[in-house]
């Protein structure tokens, strides 16, 4: 199960790098075609080719994270520590996506229609919410690995056996 969990994950994986790939051409084709059709003003075209690119570079992230974290073997004892720091790496990319969407929004309805600025500002709202989200869990995660204590490191094809025993054997017993 283990094994097409993990096939599940590069296919997707690929699939979102073939996406982006097909983003990041498409996105400037787009602006050159529109800006010499004369269709849209310069800066419209502009403002979508960093919204495509900002899409592309989220999906590209998120394929990285897929490909880092899901799809290698032998992830699957990792300690807590670990999968704080991949969720953390894949929750700021979703962050740094929505901030920059918004900050693009902002810019399109500032120039279209100030009425819609709502939403852009909603967005913002949902970044700002998401960021404090990751702050928490970042200080409750940190505060209970502290109260726990780290968690022994897995040993590989069991190195390491004869000298925990030994350590074992030598210790004091409680009387």
């Amino acid at each position: 199960m283990s094994l097409l969990i993990r096939v599940v994950f590069a296919i997707a994986a690929c699939a979102l790098m073939g996406v982006a790939a097909i983003l990041l051409v498409y996105a400037p084709y787009a602006a050159i075609r529109d800006a010499l059709a004369g269709q849209d003003p310069l800066h419209g075209s502009l403002l979508s080719v960093v919204g495509y690119l900002i899409v592309a570079i989220a999906l590209f992230d998120v394929a990285k994270y897929f490909f880092e974290e899901e799809v290698p073997a032998g992830r699957e004892k990792r300690t807590a520590a670990d999968a704080r720091r991949g969720l953390t790496k894949f929750i700021s990319t979703i962050i740094i996506a929505i901030f920059l969407e918004a900050l693009v929004l902002v810019f399109e309805t500032a120039r279209e229609d100030i009425s819609n600025v709502v939403y852009a500002a909603l967005l913002l709202g949902a970044g700002c919410l998401t960021l404090v989200s990751l702050g928490v869990f970042q200080r409750l995660s940190a505060a209970t690995e502290r109260e726990v204590g780290p968690e022994p490191e897995a040993k590989e094809g069991g190195e390491g056996i004869a000298e925990d025993a030994a350590r074992l054997a030598s210790r004091p017993a409680n009387g």
